[in-house]
């Protein structure tokens, strides 16, 4: 099940009122951290113009105010600033969190992008640092129109679970850079995704029918699962898609008429099959239900659309298809887990290697190289 926010064209966006709130404490002195976050920032400053606003906030033992609002057109100025900076210190995230958003909403654009950009290696130490605090913190702001972004940066003492809490809370995404190439990524070559959140608390539902499937099991976000009560709840929390943002959900499903150890249960004793619907007897193999709010709204909309069973060969799915499903695999290998069956990485490359499609940018070409290293590593 794949998701795509609308994209928008880079000279009808809208304009930006941007903190870049940085970690600059003594973790963050590494190459794969400060140096690549300096670079990173830079890159998405070159790409702001006059319509746009930047303030930058860094944070250690204590939280300052290096660059107040200033004109995106004024690079120079902004690059410089960035340039300049160094580690040092303990970590006060709580404290330079409260200061970015002050900022923010100092300098608040209306109908613009109103947005704090975090910037760490996720190792708050000092201040508030309760995930409670934080989160709460985090929500209040968002229901004042300054969203969040998160950026992760090394490895080590990598907070990652609870940075993408932290952006979820904040009606941002988050992203982990580990290169050059990955900054260049995220923020210019995606960076409408990343400043601007087109929908907000998006939920799916898929209701898969049971004329045609047996059992079914969602690969991946785990951490992501709804109760089936919370979907039409608007109170509960969900995720955001950014402009052009792209999602995708993976399910292993398990035909009728096909035996499964994880479809072995025993007949119920008080329960007789329930009659289907005729619906069920039409091809229709799930119904998929979706949910969102627009980035100002507090109720959400909700709209339907059907999955019909096609009784394609996998080897006749499109590339985005088969690609996703190597990635999947990989992921479920590289865990251990229990349903990749007799799938090897040898496989996963042959999977990918026939899917590659015009590969912009030669991310899949990435990917390729990542599983022979976790290949050679199995020796």
């Amino acid at each position: 099940v794949a998701l795509k926010g609308q994209s928008i064209d880079f000279g009808e966006r809208k304009p930006s009122n941007l903190v870049f709130l940085m970690d600059v404490s003594g973790s963050m002195n590494n190459p794969s951290k400060l140096p690549l976050l300096k670079k990173g920032l830079q890159m998405l400053a070159s790409e702001l113009d006059g319509r746009d606003r930047v303030a930058i906030v860094v944070y250690a033992g204590a939280a300052g105010l290096v660059l107040p609002s200033t004109s995106g057109s004024n690079s120079a100025q902004i690059v410089s600033v960035l340039e300049n900076l160094r580690a040092g210190g303990s970590t006060n995230g709580g404290q330079g969190i409260r200061l970015a958003y002050d900022t923010a909403r100092a300098n608040f654009i209306e109908g613009g992008v109103n947005r704090v950009i975090l910037a760490t290696d996720g190792d708050f130490n000092v201040g508030t640092s309760s995930d409670g605090d934080l989160i709460r913190l985090i929500q209040d702001e968002a229901k004042s129109g300054v969203f969040l972004t998160v950026l992760g940066f090394g490895s080590g003492n990598l907070k990652d679970s609870r940075m993408e809490q932290i952006a979820n809370k904040g009606n941002g995404a988050y992203a982990y850079i580990d290169s050059l190439r990955e900054a260049r990524k995220v923020l210019v070559e995606e960076m409408g995704g990343t400043l601007e959140t087109i929908a907000k608390d998006v939920k799916l539902q898929i209701e898969f029918n049971p004329a045609e499937v047996a059992s079914f099991r969602l690969i991946g976000y785990e951490n992501r699962k709804l109760e089936h009560q919370d979907f039409k709840n608007d109170k509960v929390d969900a995720g955001e898609i950014g402009a052009g943002h792209c999602v995708t959900a993976l399910y292993e499903l398990v035909p009728v008429g096909v035996e499964s150890a994880e479809a072995q249960v025993d007949p119920l004793k008080y329960q007789r099959p329930v009659d289907l619907d005729p619906a069920a007897l039409t091809g229709e193999m799930a119904t998929v239900a979706l949910r969102y709010k627009a980035p100002d709204a507090d109720t959400s909309v909700q709209f339907e659309t059907v999955a019909m069973d096609s009784n394609l060969e996998a080897e006749q799915a499109g590339d985005d298809f088969r690609f996703a499903a190597s990635v999947a695999s990989f992921g479920m290998l590289l865990r251990h887990s229990k349903y990749s069956g007799s799938f090897t990485l040898a496989d996963v490359l042959e999977l990918a290697k026939g899917s590659l499609g015009p590969d912009n940018g030669q991310y899949r070409a990435e990917f390729l190289a990542m599983v022979q290293v976790a290949k050679g590593l199995r020796r």
